[in-house]
Parts: structure tokens; C-alpha cells; sequence
């Protein structure tokens, strides 16, 4: 069903849409793509979301010009808004993955001057101008015709832009050729490390001499961890900006490094999850890599902040274990948190994998295996591993997909890949090879709290008879392997030096449960 156009979106629900769409295709196929592949790809599902009337961004905005980085580490892309407004948005997407990796692989114990800036003073970490540099140097695909716009958009100016550009040749050549009344207005955005990303590039652009058609310059980040030393701040809130915005979400922790990252040790408030002794170590790494340099956050005193009294959180993540910890962080700071509590519709996800079946075969035997999941179209590959799939249906439904397992060896993860992206390996989407056994997983405990004794039944798969059941080093009692998929057994009396949450793990054979938030048990007495 097509979503009615959002009324009167801000500029924040505007930019932070665009700022998720540059999400698009981040991950490579896991078969093998290669970077103009992937870059192709992006292109079609950018082009798909900012033709979406239902987000805050209204259809009205088309894609001009976009470039991946060598590394995929990082992408941007131009758009301009057709709507008569003459906008123009610079969106950057950072390293797509988990956000404590994120944090631990930009380098921050070095810094260096930001000469791009116009000044010799200024310093930021190594990391965040490596990324910047990847940004102005890469040189990218135009994606616009000539003359009338797609989907039929009159009024359009005829568009030239020239091919294999960098990012400032293809603002120079669309700044040319839109109108010069109203004066454009030029966004510069991004979520993440796409956000630190932009308070580097839209310095260096207001430092750039673009005639005759110059624009006015307007910042707008989300979720930014900190690019630069108190000089790098005080030059960015010195800048005449149109516009300058640092939205925040109050307990997501990525934008508090390196300025404020230790506070983080005193979260979450109730109900959780509270951060444990090795949670709190881990922060201590994380802060420890800035090597003492001093990291400010430009506009330090007055960011744009949301979710002040922890009112938006995932309530499957509050207990007290590094999972829930580590969890609740990604949920805090994941695009689609930053846009509901802006109050905009969410950017369409890509496909989703939840489970297969059966979960093993013989390796050179015609297998059938039925994928299910959300977000299956029809123009789905699917990658078993590294290995593509060559035969396989797509349901009308987007909610399943049959398939014929290529050959392999060993247990891999079975994978959906869209223009919108590649579904995450996930613990029941795995597929094991050579005729099993079946990957064990648990993928939930029912109840999940309680006291000893109490009968919990578990789901999963890959059980089987003699199937041992333990919470912590200890087992559970009264084991029963109902199915392939459950288990019903009764938890043991709680040592004293055992934490109140734990991991219910089944062993079938060699082969243990990988633990997670799905298979913690909690005592309450």
C-alpha cells in the first residue's frame, strides 16, 4: 500500500530521510560484486527510495550524481529537490556495521591539520580526515538524463553533469544548471560516521569559490561521534551557516565520543539495560584509543536532542548482560530510531532472512530449502555463502522465497539481496552442507524469567535426542526434545555468584548454541 505524502516535513525529518536512504545496498552481494556492481545497485535503490512518496522527502527529490569510496567504507550522493524550493542535499553514508566496531576502527589517536578547511590551525583526527579525503577524491556516476525527469516531473531544467566527476566537479556542473532565483540552498547531511563525514565536507566547501550560482550553506548531522579538536569546533560554529543543526539522540552513544563517551557507564536507566563490569571495561578501551587528545563537538552546548527520558528503547534488550548492552546501543543509534523520534515515516528496510528449512543437506543433491523472511522482490538474488543461487522462486507474498541449495561444503549462512541491500546472516538462516547435522540454535525461551525450578520451553533448531540443555556450566532438569524445534526443560537452583541473567545453551552432538539476547533467562528470586 502507497503511503500518503507527509505534511510539511522539517528540514531535520527532510535531511535525516536522506541521510538513511544513503544507506542503500550498503553491503555487498556475499557471492561477489564488484564496486561498479554495487555502485549500479545503489543507484537503483536511492533512485526507488526518493521516489517514494511516503517518506518526508516526497518524491519530489532526484538523484543527480553518487560514488562508493574504493573500500566501500563510505558513499555520497547528490540530489536536488524539484519542487521549485532549489535544494540541493550532499548526503554521506559511513561504515555500515556495528557502531562499537565503528568506533574502535576510526583512528582518533592521532590528529592532523585540516588545511581543506582554509586554515593551517585547525586539527581533526586521522581518521576523520582519511574519510573526508575518500569522499572529495572519489569520483562518481552521473545519474540523471538530459531534459524531461523521470516519472514524467515538468518544469525540470535540462541537466548536464559531467561523467567520472568528483563530488565538487558534479556540484559545480548542477549549480550551473538549476535556477539561480531562489538561491540554492545546499544541505549538507549525514548519519553516523556519515555525520562527522559532513562537518569536514561542508567546511571545505564553503571554502571553495562556486560562481555564478553560489549557494548557501546549511549543516545538518545526526548521530555524529565528534571529528576534530576544540579549533575544528570553533571553526565550524564560527561558519556563516543557512542552517546548522547537531541532532542527538540522548542515550545513544555513538555521538558522545570521544568528548563524553565515560557516561555512558551509568546507562541505561530503568528498565535497563545497565551496563556490567565488563561493559564498563569495554568503554574504557573504546575512550582509552582517543590517546588523550581532547575531542569537542561543534555547537557542544546546544545539540538538537531527542528521546531525553529514555521513552524509545527496544524492550527485548533490558537486562543486565554485554548482548542486551551492546544491542540496545545499535537500536539507539539505527536510522530508523533517529527518524521515529523525528516523527517521519522510516525508510523502507531491505530484505530480512528469519529462517530456513530444512536447515541441512547433502552437499551435491538437488535440496529444496524454503527462505522466510520480509522485504523478497523480485528482483532478489540469493547467496548461500559465497556460493550464488541459480535456481529459485520469489512468492508475490515478499515473505518467502524456494530454492535450490547449489552445491557446497560446510555450514553457511543463507543470504537475500535487493537494491535496497543484503539481508544479515542471522543464527536460523544457516544452512549446513554435506548432510549435517543441522546448525543448533536457540531463538527464544518461554518463559523468560522466573525461579528454580520453574519449566521453560525453548525454541530453536537443530535439536535432537540426548540433546544436552545448560545454564551456565550447569544442566537443566527434566529435559524433553519435543521436536527438531523445542525443547522443554526446568532450570536449576541459582548460585550465589551467578548474575541474575544468563544464557540458555543447547549441545547436539559437538555442536553448542551460539548465545544472544534471545536465550537469556532471568532469575527473580
Amino acid at each position: 500500500m502507497t503511503k500518503a505524502p507527509q505534511s510539511a516535513p522539517t528540514p531535520a525529518q527532510v535531511t535525516m530521510t536522506l541521510s538513511a536512504i544513503a544507506a542503500t545496498a550498503a553491503t555487498p552481494r556475499p557471492s561477489g560484486e564488484s564496486l561498479q556492481e554495487q555502485l549500479q545497485r545503489a543507484k537503483l535503490g536511492i533512485t526507488a527510495q526518493l521516489n517514494d512518496a511516503g517518506l518526508a522527502t516526497g518524491s519530489s527529490w532526484e538523484l543527480m550524481w553518487l560514488a562508493l569510496s574504493p573500500d566501500n567504507a563510505n558513499l555520497a550522493y547528490i540530489a536536488w529537490n524539484s519542487d521549485g524550493s532549489n535544494q540541493i542535499a550532499v548526503a554521506i553514508r559511513g561504515t555500515i556495521g556495528n557502531p562499537i566496531d565503528m568506533m574502535e576502527d576510526l583512528d582518533v589517536g592521532t590528529v592532523v591539520p585540516f588545511t581543506a578547511g582554509g586554515s593551517t590551525d585547525i586539527a581533526v583526527s586521522a581518521g576523520a580526515m582519511a574519510a573526508f579525503t575518500q569522499i572529495v577524491t572519489a569520483r562518481g556516476i552521473t545519474a540523471v538524463a538530459t531534459g524531461q525527469a523521470p516519472g514524467g516531473k515538468s518544469g525540470r531544467p535540462e541537466i548536464v553533469l559531467p561523467s567520472d566527476a568528483t563530488l565538487v566537479q558534479a556540484l559545480s556542473a548542477l549549480l550551473t544548471s538549476v535556477p539561480s532565483s531562489p538561491q540554492p540552498t545546499l544541505y549538507v547531511t549525514g548519519h553516523s560516521l556519515g555525520g562527522c563525514i559532513a562537518t569536514t565536507l561542508a567546511t571545505y566547501l564553503q571554502a571553495q569559490t562556486i560562481e555564478p550560482n553560489t549557494p548557501r550553506l546549511a549543516l545538518v548531522t545526526f548521530a555524529a561521534p565528534t571529528a576534530g579538536l576544540k579549533s575544528f569546533a570553533d571553526y565550524v560554529d564560527a561558519r556563516p551557516w543557512s542552517l546548522n543543526e547537531r541532532w542527538v539522540n540522548t542515550y545513544d552513544l555513538v555521538p558522545r565520543a570521544w568528548s563524553e563517551l565515560l557516561t555512558a557507564k551509568s546507562w541505561y536507566p530503568a528498565p535497563g539495560p545497565t551496563a556490567n563490569d565488563e561493559v564498563k571495561v569495554l568503554l574504557s578501551v573504546i575512550d582509552g584509543l582517543r590517546k588523550g587528545n581532547a575531542y569537542v563537538q561543534p555547537g557542544a552546548g546546544n545539540p538538537k536532542t531527542v528521546n531525553a527520558n529514555y521513552s524509545t528503547y527496544d524492550k527485548a534488550l533490558v537486562n543486565q548482560t554485554t548482548a542486551d548492552f551492546l544491542g540496545q546501543v545499535a537500536f539507539q543509534h539505527a536510522n530508523s530510531t533517529y527518524l521515529t523520534l523525528l516523527g517521519a515515516p522510516v525508510v523502507p528496510a531491505g530484505p530480512v532472512v528469519t529462517s530456513v528449512s530444512p536447515t541441512y543437506g547433502q552437499g551435491g543433491k538437488s535440496v529444496t530449502v524454503t527462505i522466510k523472511g520480509s522485504g523478497f522482490s523480485q528482483d532478489s538474488v540469493v547467496d548461500f555463502g559465497p556460493i550464488p543461487c541459480a535456481v529459485f522462486d520469489v512468492d508475490a507474498s515478499g515473505t518467502q522465497i524456494i530454492a535450490t541449495a547449489p552445491d557446497g561444503h560446510g555450514v553457511v549462512d543463507v543470504r537475500v539481496t535487493t537494491m535496497l541491500g543484503t539481508s544479515p546472516a542471522v543464527p536460523l538462516g544457516r544452512f549446513a552442507y554435506d548432510g549435517g547435522p543441522a546448525p543448533v540454535v536457540v531463538s527464544g525461551v518461554s518463559p523468560r524469567s522466573g525461579t528454580a525450578g520453574t519449566q521453560v520451553t525453548i525454541s530453536g533448531s537443530g535439536f535432537a535426542a540426548g540433546a544436552a540443555v545448560r545454564i551456565k556450566d550447569v544442566a537443566l532438569s527434566s529435559v524433553t526434545v519435543v521436536s527438531p524445534t523445542q525443547i522443554t526443560a526446568k532450570v536449576p537452583l541459582r548460585r550465589p555468584e551467578w548474575p541474575k541473567t544468563m544464557d540458555i545453551t543447547v549441545t547436539v552432538g559437538v555442536a553448542t548454541s551460539p548465545t544472544g539476547p534471545a536465550d537469556e533467562f532471568t532469575y527473580t528470586g
